[in-house]
Order: structure tokens, then C-alpha cells, then sequence
């Protein structure tokens, strides 16, 4: 599946109001350039922002209106939908130091958008009343996430590839989860990668790879590029800003 141009959502994390200022970037950028698109959402779409429940009935919303919407899962999403289950599930891969209610995951933020507040109530009182408060249609929705979009020339993904592996074979464990040995890798992996996951300043280029989680969840904006081939644009207020390879990596 191709288009002419892409645009890429970073990570959102529960701020509804930050997607619904870069979607609209997006309109603005569209009535400029003319066009088709898609938009894709790179995943972590829930936790540590004040409104996750908004966020996916947003996204819902938007799809079933017709909206050329891909929306990636994340490794929060998959947390998330795994802890809301009538058998909660904990993700391997996160921090055996933390649950996914603790601050520092930001599940309790989640749950909270839902309604369920965890006042006086153990970890796993809390997620049964979230697996009752949490919409079977949300749960049906990130259980559903593909981890991968594909264009001529880029890949969209929310954390990286496995380096050393071709990208058909790649496993949801690396692209929700990898950092290194991704982060440090230089290979040329044919088509551009363009993922979140990894927190920085803005929109970066590194040369085989585009990192557009610029720490909404940590006070930073929420980022949105538009994709053109393999060249890349910030979308701004003031217009498109272009996002071209760092120097000494």
C-alpha cells in the first residue's frame, strides 16, 4: 500500500488535545499541497497523558468516519490492552522494578481516563474495575494494532527493527520494544525508518532512521512529519521545516 505522501504521528501518550493541533497541521498542510495521503500514527497512544480513553475513541471515530488513519501499536498499547484482561497478562519486557499502573509506566493514568480512580484499591482490584470500565470496542481496537506500515521507500514503525534481520521477518517484541542494538546501528536497511519510542528534542535524521518521539509525555511537543519518498518535513505552525540527516553519526 502506497501514497503519494505519507504524514507520521509520534507518540501521543493520553494527550488528546496535542493530536487534535497536529491533525489539524495535517489539514493545513493538505490544503497547501493538494493530494492523497495516509496518516500514521506510530503507536503509545495511552499512558502517562491525562486522557487515553479520548484519545483512542478519537482514533476510532476518525476511522470509521473514513479518515485514511494507520495507527501502529506501541509498547504501552500492548501493556495496556494486556492488564485490562479478565487474566491480566504483565509484559516481559517491561521493567521488573515496575508494574504498569506505577507512575513511572503511567498505566494509573490511563485507567483513571476511564473513570476507575485505584483510591484504596491493590493493583489488581484496580484492573478488574478497569477491565470492566474499559470499552470492549477499545480492547477489541489495540488488540488489533498492526506493527508495521509499509511504503516504497519507508517503513513505519513505533520502536526500530532488529538489525541483522530481514524486514518480513521482523517480531512485534523488537518493533514495539527495541532500542539497541537499533538505536547505535548505522546499516543501511534499504527503505528509510521512521518510529517513536526513543524521546528526543524534534524530529531527528539519522540517516537510516527518522525518530519522531519528541517527550509529549514529558512535556515536550507532539510531532508530525510529512513524508516524500525519503525526504522528510516538520509540520509547524509556520509551514513545513526540513528534517535532513545529522552530521557525525
Amino acid at each position: 500500500m502506497s501514497a503519494q505522501r505519507t504524514y507520521a504521528i509520534g507518540d501521543i501518550h493520553g494527550h488528546l488535545d496535542r493530536l487534535r493541533e497536529v491533525h489539524d497541521l495535517v489539514e493545513q498542510d493538505r490544503a497547501r499541497e493538494g493530494g492523497a495521503d495516509v496518516v500514521v500514527h506510530v503507536g503509545d497512544l495511552t499512558d502517562r497523558g491525562p486522557d487515553s480513553a479520548g484519545v483512542i475513541s478519537h482514533l476510532i471515530d476518525g476511522q470509521a468516519d473514513g479518515q485514511p488513519w494507520v495507527v501502529l501499536k506501541g509498547n504501552h498499547d500492548r501493556m495496556f490492552e494486556w492488564a485490562v484482561r479478565a487474566t491480566p497478562r504483565r509484559d516481559s519486557f517491561l521493567n521488573p522494578k515496575y508494574e504498569w499502573l506505577h507512575p513511572r509506566v503511567g498505566g494509573l493514568t490511563t485507567v483513571q481516563s476511564y473513570g476507575v480512580t485505584g483510591d484504596g484499591l491493590s493493583d489488581s482490584e484496580t484492573l478488574q474495575q478497569a477491565h470492566h470500565a474499559v470499552p470492549a470496542g477499545h480492547k477489541a481496537f489495540l488488540a488489533g494494532l498492526q506493527t508495521m506500515y509499509r511504503t516504497d521507500d519507508v517503513v513505519f514503525v513505533h520502536a526500530g527493527i532488529r538489525p541483522g534481520v530481514a524486514i518480513g521477518d521482523q517480531i512485534e517484541d523488537d518493533l514495539i520494544w527495541i532500542r539497541e542494538p537499533y538505536l547505535s546501528d548505522t546499516t543501511d536497511y534499504g527503505p528509510l525508518i521512521i518510529h517513536g519510542h526513543t524521546p528526543v528534542d524534534a524530529p531527528t535524521h539519522f540517516g537510516n532512521r527518522v525518530d519522531i518521539d519528541s517527550g509529549v509525555a514529558y512535556g515536550g511537543p507532539l510531532s508530525v512529519v510529512a513524508v516524500e519518498g525519503r525526504d522528510v518535513w516538520n509540520l509547524t505552525a509556520q509551514g513545513r521545516v526540513a528534517v535532513l540527516p545529522t552530521t557525525g553519526q
